[in-house]
């Protein structure tokens, strides 16, 4: 009696492991004919990733996120896990739109963070865009971050991880200092952005060649009483990009009757 009891129990535990592997097996077959319906990473296209991201972007939002297995497309969630996805990524400064369609695919078109200066730091440089937000600093050569204006005697350390802000109100000035700029500096030869504290408040000095110094004033939005706006003292020094022999110290903070005294070659 006991003996068939025994039987008995192996063949329901046999039986029940039969029917599972069964299952098991239906289900596979469901998933590998419903194969158009899994969103694998190979089938997401990325728009949008800037020139100078040297990383795997795409791979990275992916991974960080755990999104980089089979998606099922029909998941009504999918749409905003992707978006998430990517807008944490800190070289993405919007996500513009996620489309889905069949068979499983998705496209993914966003807006890059653009670097304007780099940050100098105990060991190396960070990168920061017009916001001071902490760029990456691993998709930079030395080469490379030697195309950007240098912000110098900063003494803080970003407060959070790469993608955020810096958190020093003197980083952010100076970075928006170099992203008004923008091409202007290379033109000039300038290599420092450098902050200097005057009774009216911080001024920011560019350092060109021969430790030429030439005076900005104010970061944009600023300015004190009477100073010309950015885009005023960026006229002033595209005259001085024509005077390249000129080594003499300039004033871009006064007013426009003394431009011409202030820039070499301005009217008076």
């Amino acid at each position: 009696m006991t003996h068939r009891a025994g039987l008995g129990a192996i063949a329901v535990i046999v039986a029940a492991a039969v029917g599972g592997w069964q299952l098991w097996q239906q289900s596979a077959d469901a998933v590998r004919a419903n194969h158009d319906m899994v969103l694998f990473p190979e089938a997401v296209e990325v728009r949008g990733v800037a020139p100078w991201v040297r990383g795997d972007l795409k791979t990275e939002a992916l991974r960080n996120a755990s999104l980089d297995g089979g998606l099922p497309l029909d998941d009504p969630e999918l749409p905003q896990r992707l978006e998430r996805a990517f807008a944490m990524h800190p070289w993405v400064r919007q996500v513009e739109r996620v489309t889905l369609r069949e068979p499983a695919a998705a496209a993914i078109e966003l807006r890059c963070r653009e670097p304007v200066a780099m940050v100098g730091v105990p060991g190396g440089l960070l990168a920061v865009d017009a916001e001071g937000v902490v760029l990456p600093s691993a998709d930079f050569t030395a080469e490379s971050a030697a195309e950007y204006p240098r912000i110098v005697n900063v003494q803080s350390s970003p407060l959070g991880v790469e993608g955020s802000r810096w958190g020093d109100p003197l980083v952010h000035e100076a970075a928006a200092v170099a992203a008004a700029m923008g091409p202007d500096w290379k033109q000039l030869g300038l290599r420092e952005l450098r902050a200097a504290d005057t009774p009216r408040g911080r001024s920011w000095e560019l350092v060109g060649p021969e430790a030429r110094t030439i005076r900005f004033g104010s970061a944009p939005g600023q300015e004190q009483p009477g100073e010309p706006a950015a885009a005023v003292k960026l006229g002033r020094l595209r005259t001085l990009a024509t005077q390249p022999e000129n080594t003499d110290p300039v004033d871009l903070t006064e007013g426009d009757s003394a431009a011409g005294d202030a820039v070499p070659g301005g009217s008076g």
